[in-house]
C-alpha cells in the first residue's frame, strides 16, 4: 500500500506583537469612532456609575449584570430620565467592549430592569420652549455697541436662521462663513448625524426685521476676527479670547436672554433655537422636504412632530361639535 503524501506546514505557536506606536495609531482612530462630545459623555457616565460602585464596595470592572441592573433601579429611583438612563447604560457597555470584558448590560436582568423603568416612569422627553419668530425677535438684544450684545444678537439670530444645533454652531470657523448676494453661505462641517463628515453647505436668508448676515458682519467687524473660532468667549471688559465658546455656553445665552425679556428660562435651551426655526416654518406652511434641507435631518419622523404641532386645530374633526 502506498503511503500518502502530507505536505508539512510551518505553523508558528505565537506571533509577535505589534509594535506600540502602530498599536497607539490604531487606539487614536478607534477614539475617533465617537464624537468627542459622545465621549465626553460616555467619560462623565461611567464616572458617575464608578463612585456609585465605590461608594458600595461593587467591582466595576467588569462590572456583573446584578450591579448593573441595581445601579439602573439607583438612578430610576432618584428621578434620572429615561434617556438619561439609556446614555448611562451605553457608557457601560462601551467601555466594557473596548475593554473586551464580557457585556453585563445584554444580561435579561438588566434589559428587564430597562423596560420595567420605562414602562414606571414613561420615556417622553422633555420639551423645551422654542425660540419662535416672535420670541426671537424680542430676545435678540440690540446692536448698541457693546460687545457681547453684538455677539449674542449674532449667535441667537444665526442659530435660528440655520437651523443650527448648538454643537454644529459653536464649531463654525470664520473661513466656514461665506457672504454672498443673497446672504450667507455657511459650511458645517460635522454634524451630529453627519459623523463621517461629509459636510453640508446651509443657507442662509438676509432679513428684514432682524438680519443675520448684518449681525454676524458687525459681530467680526467690532471684534475683529478674522479667522479661528466664530464665536468666543469676552471677558470682562470686552476683551474677546482666541478660544471657541462651549455648546453649554450657547444654552447660557439662550436662557439669558430669555430671562432678559421676561421669560422663564428653565424652559429655554440651546436647542431653543433650532427648534424655533422648524416650529416656525412648519406654521407658515413649510414643507417637510423643505424643512429637511435647511435643518439637515435624516428622517421625516422628527420634523413630521413639528407639523402635527403646529396643524392639531386645522380641520379638526369635532369642529362645530359643540
Amino acid at each position: 500500500m502506498s503511503r500518502i503524501l502530507v505536505p508539512t506546514v510551518a505553523v508558528e505557536t505565537s506571533s509577535p506583537e505589534p509594535r506600540q506606536d502602530d498599536l497607539a495609531r490604531a487606539a487614536s482612530y478607534a477614539r475617533a469612532e465617537k464624537a468627542p462630545s459622545t465621549q465626553k459623555a460616555y467619560m462623565s457616565d461611567f464616572c458617575i456609575f464608578g463612585l456609585w460602585c465605590q461608594d458600595r464596595g461593587l467591582t466595576l470592572i467588569p462590572a456583573s449584570p446584578e450591579t448593573v441592573a441595581a445601579y439602573l433601579a439607583f438612578e430610576a429611583d432618584r428621578g434620572a430620565k429615561a434617556s438619561t438612563i439609556a446614555r448611562r447604560l451605553a457608557a457601560i457597555r462601551y467601555v466594557h467592549a473596548i475593554g473586551r470584558h464580557p457585556n453585563p448590560t445584554a444580561d435579561e436582568r438588566v434589559k428587564a430592569v430597562v423596560r420595567g423603568i420605562r414602562r414606571t416612569h414613561g420615556t417622553a422627553p422633555r420639551r423645551v420652549l422654542p425660540a419662535t419668530v416672535d420670541r426671537l425677535v424680542a430676545m435678540v438684544p440690540r446692536p448698541n455697541g457693546d460687545i457681547t450684545a453684538l455677539r449674542d444678537r449674532a449667535l441667537l439670530l444665526l442659530g435660528f436662521a440655520g437651523a443650527f444645533r448648538r454643537s454644529e454652531l459653536v464649531a463654525l470657523d470664520v473661513d466656514d462663513v461665506e457672504e454672498v448676494p443673497e446672504g450667507l453661505r455657511v459650511t458645517v462641517r460635522h454634524g451630529k448625524t453627519d459623523q463621517e463628515a461629509r459636510g453640508a453647505v446651509v443657507g442662509i436668508l438676509r432679513g428684514e426685521v432682524a438680519c443675520p448676515v448684518t449681525a454676524v458682519r458687525a459681530w467680526l467687524e467690532a471684534a475683529g476676527i478674522e479667522e479661528g473660532p466664530l464665536f468666543r468667549p469676552i471677558r470682562r471688559g470686552g476683551h474677546v479670547q482666541a478660544a471657541r465658546l462651549t455648546d453649554r455656553s450657547v444654552a447660557s445665552i439662550v436662557k439669558a436672554h430669555a430671562e432678559r425679556v421676561g421669560l422663564d428660562p428653565a424652559l429655554f435651551s440651546g436647542h431653543s433655537l433650532r427648534a424655533g426655526f422648524l416650529t416656525s416654518a412648519a406654521k407658515r406652511g413649510a414643507s417637510v422636504f423643505k424643512m429637511m434641507a435647511s435643518s439637515r435631518h435624516r428622517s421625516t419622523d422628527t420634523l413630521a412632530g413639528y407639523v402635527r404641532d403646529q396643524e392639531l386645530f386645522n380641520d379638526h374633526a369635532g369642529s362645530g361639535l359643540l
